[in-house]
Parts: C-alpha cells; structure tokens; sequence
C-alpha cells in the first residue's frame, strides 16, 4: 500500500499514529470538550465541566456508573442524576458517542476527530479501538455495488482470544489502542 503523505505510514497499518498509538484517540481531538461546549453556547457548571474533564482524559470507555465515581471522587456534588443529565445532554449536542458492547452496560467517549473502529473481547470485556484501511475501502465499495454512497458507520467485532495472550498484539495491516 502507499504511504500516507502526512505520517509516511502505510494507512492499512496505523499502529504508532498519534490518532491511536500511545497518546490514544482522545489526543487526537484538537478542542477540548469543554471548549466544544462553550462553542455550543452551552451553559457550563463546575459540575459539568468536572464530567467534561473526566471523559476526555478517559482512556477507556467508562459506563454512568463509572463517570459517576470518578467525577464524585473530584467533586462529592456531583450526583449519578446530574452525570446521566450531562450525558444526556453532550449525546444530544453531538460531542459524545454512546456505545452498547453488549454487556449490558451504555458506554461513552468524545466523537473523535479520526474514525476508528471496535473489536470487544468478549471475555474480558476489554475494547480495542483500531482502524484498518482495507475495512474502509471495502465498506464504501459494498455501499457503491448496492447503489448508496456511504455517510457513516459503525464496526464492532465481537471476539475471543485465539490463544493465552494472543489478544494482546496487533496483526499487521491494523492499528490499535487497548483500553479495559
């Protein structure tokens, strides 16, 4: 494959890439949520900008539940009402993106400036967040040979490890950030 003009990297295999590699996809985003919000003409109070922080900074995909007891650690005013209200809130202003990894647990992070897919281990519950070019281009040629043009997607491989601790690398062609 080419190289990418802008990282030099072969765009089927991103590992490394500032969008996925060590910094994680939230490094990639170039305004801070907070800052999107206020963009928004939204009304910021601590207690939502204390929840703001605490989601761009996750390198996961925190649950409600989760948000709650990290954002309650910094700030005790802060209520599972109030964090469900906020979440609410940035989903409807389209700064977050809920996920449903089946296990029965609502998921969020910060729409990303760089797509990105999801492969879930199933056992462990562990996401990996990756891209891959070959999965693009055969996407938008599946929409293409159906007559549609391609707006958006969403990827998410449901998976176990092939062995002990085969989950843990990234085949070449992929790019991969590991969040639990």
């Amino acid at each position: 494959m080419k190289a990418d003009a802008k990282t030099g990297k072969d765009p089927g295999n991103i590992a490394g890439s500032a969008a996925m590699g060590d910094t994680g996809t939230k490094g990639a985003i170039e305004q801070s949520l907070e800052d999107q919000c206020a963009a928004r003409g939204m009304r910021m109070t601590d207690q939502r900008r204390t929840i703001a922080q605490i989601i761009q900074n996750a390198h996961d995909h925190p649950d409600v539940e989760e948000l709650y007891r990290r954002a309650s650690a910094r700030d005790s005013r802060i209520s599972l009402s109030t964090v469900y209200r906020t979440l609410n809130l940035f989903e409807e202003a389209g700064l977050v993106t809920r996920h449903d990894f089946k296990d029965g647990r609502a998921r969020f992070e910060p729409i990303p400036d760089t797509h990105h897919d999801h492969l879930i281990d199933i056992r462990s519950g562990r996401v990996i967040e990756f891209r891959n070019e070959e999965i693009e281009v055969i996407q938008e040629l599946i929409a293409r040979r159906l007559g549609y043009r391609l707006v958006d997607h969403r990827l998410e491989l449901y998976a176990v490890p092939l062995e002990r601790g085969a989950g843990n690398a990234a085949p070449a062609g992929n790019q991969s950030k590991e969040t639990p």
